[in-house]
Order: structure tokens, then sequence, then C-alpha cells
């Protein structure tokens, strides 16, 4: 079975940094784009990052551009989501996906793109 375990929240400073890890297995990773979004309280699940099978393309929400990198190490089933600058508003649950289709990315999108989530990590951001 799928299996997606996120990891490395916590809680960090504004202006801090934090390193998430996306843990996968049960399917073939290096064929499937990733993508990270966030439930933050009283908001709608939020597309964050998505980044190719290869690591060859990646997208991020116009709220993160500049400040989170996505990357991915097929060789250890894990992407990473760097966090830096961080700010209040980044508060929230993260949680990594699985694209349902092999070798396909698309920007922005959640829904019926991404077939399986992990259970997420909790990021709070607080003085």
């Amino acid at each position: 079975q799928v299996h997606l375990v996120e990891s490395g929240g916590g809680l960090v400073q504004p202006g801090g940094s934090l390193r998430l890890s996306c843990a996968a297995s049960g399917f073939t990773f290096s064929n499937y784009a990733i993508a990270w979004a966030r439930q933050a309280p009283g908001k709608r699940l939020e597309w964050v990052s998505g980044i190719y099978s290869d690591g060859s393309v990646a997208y991020y929400a116009n709220s993160v551009k500049g400040r989170f990198t996505v990357s991915r190490d097929n060789a250890k089933n894990t992407v990473y989501l760097q966090m830096n600058s961080l700010k209040p508003e980044d508060t929230a649950v993260y949680y990594c996906g699985k694209n349902s289709r092999e070798g396909y990315l698309a920007e922005g999108t959640l829904g019926d793109n991404y077939d399986a989530w992990g259970q997420g990590t909790q990021v709070t951001v607080s003085s």
C-alpha cells in the first residue's frame, strides 16, 4: 500500500527555518510527482509546491515563492521542503501527496490530481 510520512515540523520563530521530509513507500517513487499542501486553522487545504518525478521541474504557490524550496532524493524515496524566512501565516499542518498519474505534474491544483496523502506534520511559527 502507498504510504507517505511527513516529519520535521515543529515550533519556530518568525524568520526561522525548518526542513520537512516526506518518506514514501508502496509505489515506484521515481515515477511520480509529489506535492506539498497545507491546512491552516480556519482555511481550506492549500497547495504549496510540487516537484516532478525526476526533480527537473518544481512549482510554488505565490505565498511561498522565494522562501521555500522543494527537492527530492529518489534513491531515498524522500521529498524535502526547505522553509526559510517563515511567517506566522505559514502555520499549518503540512502534508505530502502522490500524484495520481505517472510522469505528470500540474501547477497549483489538488483535487483528483493526488490520490494519496500522509498524515501531516505541524508547523507553528510564533514568537
